[in-house]
């Protein structure tokens, strides 16, 4: 099964140890956590920036929150990331045969049912706030 793009649990994670983080949270920094190199993390965050997630101070100034945490909702990280190659998460397959039943109605009856799951989906992201998920990563590590 194919799986999301990496980017939005990374950018989820980005945005926790900024979140958590006394200091200032560099690339380098972030990179360590993430076990990554710092170039994604600068793509990631220049991503979460654009959205209006993020701060970013030049040279090693690091990376701070834009909004405060219950601001800021998974969906809008998941949105911000662009998890998906377009608007829709499920694609069907092009080009199948007018002449068959199934082939000439598949589409439209199987895309009904993806784009109400995704919508479920994004409904559940929008539910969740990065405060939240930051208050059970305390719980989890007894504070940070």
């Amino acid at each position: 099964m194919k799986k999301f793009s990496s980017r939005y649990s990374i950018s989820v994670h980005i945005l926790s140890l900024v979140a958590l983080s006394p200091t200032s949270c560099t690339s380098d920094f972030i990179a360590e956590s993430v076990n990554t190199n710092p170039v994604i993390i600068r793509r990631i965050i220049g991503m979460l920036k654009k959205a209006g997630l993020v701060h970013v101070r030049a040279g090693a100034g690091g990376t701070y929150l834009q909004k405060e945490l219950d601001e800021i909702t998974l969906l809008d990280v998941y949105r911000a990331v662009e998890v998906a190659d377009h608007e829709h998460i499920f694609n069907c397959h092009d080009e199948t045969n007018p002449r068959c039943p199934v082939g000439a109605n598949i589409e439209s009856v199987f895309r009904t049912k993806m784009l109400q799951a995704q919508s479920a989906m994004e409904h559940e992201l929008d539910q969740v706030t990065l405060k939240q998920l930051v208050s059970e990563l305390k719980e989890k590590t007894g504070s940070i």
